[in-house]
């Protein structure tokens, strides 16, 4: 198995390097609209963002923030495939705006964009970041009517390029080497996630003479790669056109997938070069924390007395379906780094158990 991982440092308002037609997945968290840690970029990109954010034109700000990022889902809806689906996270916004607090809901802007350019949206995901905040409202205490509504969650908009389905050959076995667990489709599947965290949003600025931007949004490794191994298969090729620190690309090196990032900010690069050193580690560690929890459930569903009837092909632990049988994990054995481009080289993931399986009269 090899990837081939692109990042190009421009706007992704224009992708002429990606062919119409060809990206399988979009995965992506752009900036905020109304966010002010995202004001600056916004205003970079058309002066009138400013104009009317000095004015406290506030819906005028939204709006044409909006029709920024409009631009980059244009280009999205010419590459990615037929059946392609676009996952995109992205929060809602609180401001006052001459003194007057409000929502300004960007999920329903980009929804709306979607569905108005041949994407049918399916259900999303509420994303709740686990909080330390004893903080439960805003405004004017325990004194009714006038407090407001603390947003504790995000939203993963789930789109696809289409009516129809994405078509995959019957005996695909990249398709069912990518299989994921029972347990984990009940889990990875709800429309609420809560164990994933957050990223801290701080950069260190010691990569780079420059300065990088102060903070970024980047997501966490853990959300890209569900969603990639959620809505993907080996081989496919994965887009963020809002790259950032890199944490798409990550994410689909370790899922053996190919990626494309776009990023404005060419400074982040010596940022992922860093992190890229690691990706073996952190992938091994991902697969492992992956065996293990399920050899745990199968252990929690024998004590059950519940029947058993598969035993996985490439690995000595039973599963629940037969679908599961021929999973498979990759192991990186080698990241290539030329120019731009990343090629990575993988093996199986062989797997020794550090927890034991209970034996039963269930077991084949």
């Amino acid at each position: 198995m090899e990837t081939t991982h692109k990042i190009f440092f421009k706007n992704s308002s224009d992708m002429c390097e990606v062919e119409s037609d060809t990206v399988d997945l979009l995965i992506t968290s752009p900036p905020y609209p109304m966010v002010e840690m995202w004001d600056s970029l916004f205003s970079s990109l058309n002066e009138e963002i400013g104009n009317a954010l000095k004015e406290e034109r506030g819906k005028k700000a939204f709006e044409l923030m909006h029709y920024e990022l409009d631009k980059v889902w244009k280009e999205t809806a010419r590459v990615l495939k037929l059946g392609g689906l676009a996952c995109i996270n992205i929060g809602d916004a609180t401001r006052n705006i001459n003194r007057n607090f409000q929502l300004f809901p960007n999920h329903v802007k980009i929804a709306n964009f979607f569905q108005d350019n041949g994407f049918i949206e399916l259900p999303c995901i509420l994303w709740r970041k686990p909080t330390n905040s004893p903080t439960k409202f805003l405004g004017s205490g325990m004194l009714p009517p006038n407090a407001y509504i603390t947003l504790e969650h995000e939203y993963i908009l789930v789109l696809r390029k289409g009516e129809n389905k994405r078509k995959i050959p019957t005996k695909s076995e990249y398709r069912y080497n990518s299989a994921y667990f029972w347990e984990e489709r009940n889990k990875w599947f709800s429309d609420v996630w809560e164990d994933i965290r957050g990223t801290s949003q701080s950069l260190n600025n010691n990569y780079s003479k420059k300065k990088l931007r102060e903070r970024s949004g980047a997501f966490p490794i853990d959300l890209s790669y569900r969603l990639i191994n959620m809505f993907s298969i080996y081989g496919d090729t994965v887009l963020d056109p809002f790259w950032g620190t890199g944490t798409t690309s990550m994410a689909a090196m370790i899922s053996t997938r190919n990626s494309i990032g776009y990023e404005i900010n060419s400074e982040f690069r010596a940022l992922f070069k860093k992190n890229v050193k690691k990706i073996k580690k952190i992938g091994d560690s991902i697969n492992e924390n992956r065996l293990h929890q399920h050899i745990e459930f199968i252990n929690r569903y024998k004590k059950q007395d519940k029947e058993i009837k598969y035993n996985a092909i490439n690995y000595k632990f039973p599963v629940i379906t037969k679908q599961e049988k021929d999973i498979l994990l990759y192991s990186i054995k080698k990241c290539s780094d030329i120019d731009n481009q990343f090629i990575v080289d993988y093996e199986k993931f062989e797997f020794e158990p550090k927890i034991k399986l209970i034996q039963s009269r269930l077991m084949p």
